[in-house]
């Protein structure tokens, strides 16, 4: 990698039954048409979907669900997944579609066992229960793939001090991608630095920006090619996107904006390649604290990219 070129990280949060089944081969075959690299982070455990709507009570859930018209996103079934239907076994139903990725030359990764009772329960959660749930994922991630995984992200960007300190000492990640920030930085918990290198995701999501301001799907896709276009040649950025969006309904915005990063000369790669170029070239990097705050579009806090240490 030369220092010059710009490179913009694709991260796939692939988080139900649904998702893995029909959005990530429909994504790993646009990923190839237009010669883009990507990670894909596996939901591996049960879908509960349904039992996200008890968020009615959280600021801004509301708002959330009417811009980004979920039911036409996920399906009837999949928000029923949990309450009125059983809740399939993202893995074990679909173990050959992740395999399938990896071998399709796709970085592949964990996001979470259960997604629901992690992005709902986790930052209130003791030592105990964040380690069952990181071994619960890693086990079924080593059962698909005969290997242990090397790296994480939180869903809903939802982590506390004792995860971040688990994927150092004892999944022994090379990195993760749990927060949202401006770079690459290495965190610290209660005043000890952690060696797993944190590649936040810089750029805003689709959900987070249509029925805002005037943008929508029309012209969602111009506004982040805007802002990609402002980027400068050392920056890092790493764009989010869902099997369960970017992979079904909104895939022709995906496609549009897969086509203006390259016209724009960013190279489109895994987060990888942004961890192996930081390690090739013995960068340095920030240490930062992990704080919880608000994302323009969002309901609800996420973990942030904090104050420098």
């Amino acid at each position: 990698m030369k220092n010059n070129q710009k490179f913009l990280a694709l991260k796939v949060d692939v988080d139900t039954y649904r998702g893995t089944k029909e959005g990530v081969p429909q994504l790993v075959e646009l990923f190839k048409k237009h010669q883009a690299q990507a990670t894909f982070y596996f939901s591996l455990g049960p879908d509960q979907t349904g039992r996200a709507l008890k968020r009615v009570f959280r600021p801004g859930f509301f708002s959330k669900v009417s811009r980004t018209s979920v039911l036409k996103h996920y399906g009837l079934k999949t928000i029923l997944y949990g309450t009125l239907l059983p809740a399939p076994h993202i893995a074990r139903k679909c173990a050959h579609i992740m395999r399938e990725t990896l071998a399709s030359g796709f970085e592949v990764g964990i996001h979470t066992y259960n997604h629901i009772k992690w992005q709902d329960y986790v930052c209130n959660k003791d030592f105990e229960w964040t380690k069952k749930e990181l071994e619960l994922a890693a086990a079924e991630f080593t059962l698909v793939f005969k290997d242990m995984a090397k790296t994480h992200a939180a869903a809903g960007w939802q982590i506390n001090d004792h995860a971040i300190k688990i994927e150092n000492s004892l999944m022994r990640l090379e990195y993760s991608s749990d927060t949202r920030g401006t770079s690459p930085f290495l965190p610290v918990i209660e005043n000890k630095l952690i060696n797993c290198p944190q590649l936040p995701t810089t750029l805003p999501t689709l959900d987070e920006l249509i029925g805002v301001n005037g943008i929508d799907e029309s012209n969602v896709a111009d506004y982040i090619l805007d802002l990609t276009a402002a980027t400068a040649a050392t920056a890092t950025q790493v764009y989010t996107l869902h099997a369960e969006l970017e992979g079904m309904r909104f895939k022709p915005i995906l496609e549009k904006l897969l086509i203006g990063w390259k016209k724009q000369n960013h190279n489109l790669v895994s987060l990888k390649t942004i961890y192996n170029h930081l390690i090739q070239n013995q960068c340095k990097l920030p240490h930062h604290q992990i704080t919880m705050g608000e994302i323009s579009g969002r309901s609800g806090k996420v973990a942030m990219q904090g104050p420098v240490i």
